[in-house]
């Protein structure tokens, strides 16, 4: 009784405050934007708004930052977001990132009292979680869903969506046509020079998504590990695994798949070293091909933890095409492109010692995430 008193109670206040609504007006009020979510949902949205929460989509606060050039307004996004803000390059660009608060978000579970003293003007969330959807328009809050999943995982179709979105909500600072160029620009270099490597000398990678004393989780078909791996002309030998999302597997499935490449993903705190050193539970991983010829690689770590989508993915990109075929790309600098990248679409001057860094991480934006 007393979490429905709250709810309501806050409902109240927000749309006292906001004056936000499910469905557009028939004469938009001065001062607002309506915008269609990829949920399908109608939100109006107070024009130029200052104060902005994230929920369910980690890798979102990265992109607002990045697109704003600034991260003031950020006022709430999930530990998993604050952990790789910490321990990127995010932080040390927009150090105001740092402000956010966190303590509204349990996991994929919104304290929706907390959430209201941080008087968001709008409020981010997965559109595949929808209850916490409804109930933060129930709440009041102008709730904007965002995919991560509509596009079949397609990281950089998935990129150039969000950022279509975030156009239209703050217009001021659009970037459609630089994310979508630059992007596409990089897709089709990879894709020219991948396309006609014949079936079998094709490099076969395994993804280790999230690992641990008693976990091991990798990506099947239906996950971003198959898209990087389409995208940049390798094999997934995981891919005959239909499950959405994640998909848990044992070391003994992957000696038979037996990869050529290992990437590890920065959902996680472990490093290549721990699978040519075994330190992790009773693992033995000697006997693959990608540990036994030094072949296992941690993820990029610019803004965000480069497996999803976000402001990184053309240069993760090229840095996975580059990594699995070196001498196919040995004309492609990917720290000087990371460089280029961030002054050419964002206007973002890193140094060459910073461009370094997104590719060679740290194993502490993996200790946070659930």
């Amino acid at each position: 009784m007393k979490k429905i008193i709250t709810i309501m109670a806050a409902a109240v206040f927000a749309f006292a405050a906001a004056g936000c609504t499910k469905k557009a007006p028939v004469q938009k009020p001065a001062g607002e934007i309506t915008v269609t979510d990829h949920g399908g949902n109608t939100v109006t949205v107070p024009a130029g708004a200052k104060r902005i929460a994230v929920c369910d989509i980690f890798p979102l606060p990265s992109v607002l930052a990045v697109f704003f050039d600034s991260a003031a307004d950020i006022v709430g996004m999930a530990p998993a977001s604050m952990s790789a803000a910490k321990n990127s390059l995010l932080s040390e660009l927009y150090p105001e990132i740092l402000n956010a608060e966190t303590g509204f978000m349990n996991g994929s579970d919104v304290n929706v009292e907390e959430l209201m003293k941080l008087a968001p003007d709008v409020v981010f969330y997965s559109d595949s979680n929808g209850r916490l959807g409804e109930t933060l328009r129930r709440a009041g809050f102008c709730a904007v869903g965002i995919s991560v999943n509509k596009w079949n995982y397609s990281s950089i179709e998935t990129l150039n969506h969000w950022i279509e979105l975030i156009s239209e909500i703050f217009p001021q600072n659009s970037r459609v046509e630089q994310v979508k160029d630059y992007s596409n620009e990089v897709y089709n270099l990879v894709r020219s020079r991948v396309e006609s490597i014949p079936s079998e000398k094709r490099v076969r990678s395994f993804f280790l998504f999230q690992y641990g004393d008693s976990l091991m989780l990798t990506s099947g078909r239906r996950f971003f590990g198959q898209w990087w791996a389409d995208a940049s002309g390798l094999v997934n030998v995981s891919g005959e695994l239909e499950g959405d999302n994640s998909v848990k597997v044992n070391l003994e499935q992957v000696y038979v798949w037996n990869p050529d490449v290992i990437f590890m993903t920065n959902f996680t705190k472990y490093m290549p070293d721990d699978l040519y050193k075994n330190t992790v539970g009773t693992y033995d991983w000697s006997g693959i091909s990608a540990v036994k010829n030094r072949r296992v690689y941690k993820m990029p770590l610019g803004m965000y933890r480069s497996y999803t989508p976000g402001v990184d993915t053309p240069v993760t990109l090229l840095w996975f095409a580059k990594t699995a075929y070196p001498e196919l790309f040995s004309d492609i600098d990917v720290t000087a492109r990371a460089v280029d990248y961030y002054k050419e679409v964002f206007g973002i001057d890193i140094t060459e010692k910073q461009a370094e860094s997104i590719f060679a991480p740290s194993s502490d934006a993996g200790k946070v995430y659930f």
